[in-house]
């Protein structure tokens, strides 16, 4: 899935043509829309392009099942139900925490 995904943005981003896209919006989420897109240096039409695009990827993205075996879902489950460990957890919970003086 993630595959057909990239391959059709990388479709849409070599596609040349064009088609307008009318939206009715209330004026303060166009106020925001147009403030964010300034933020971004981008035009507001540039802004909602992009943004529209990363959200049905994500769509298309969270559809994307993963199929496994019983034994490889219950190596999964064991790895997630063992305690953590390891020199690489404890380097990490002896570090020195930033909110601590």
């Amino acid at each position: 899935m993630i595959a057909e995904v990239k391959a059709v943005t990388a479709k849409i981003q070599t596609e040349t043509r064009t088609k307008p896209v009318q939206l009715r919006i209330r004026t303060d989420i166009s106020d925001i829309i147009d403030q964010a897109a300034r933020a971004q240096g981008k035009t507001r039409s540039d802004f909602m392009i992009d943004a529209a695009r990363r959200a049905a990827e994500d769509a298309l993205l969270d559809r994307t099942l993963v199929r496994v075996d019983a034994g490889s879902f219950q190596h999964y489950l064991d790895v997630l139900d063992r305690p953590p460990g390891g020199e690489g957890y404890a380097r990490l919970m002896n570090a020195p925490k930033p909110w601590q003086s």
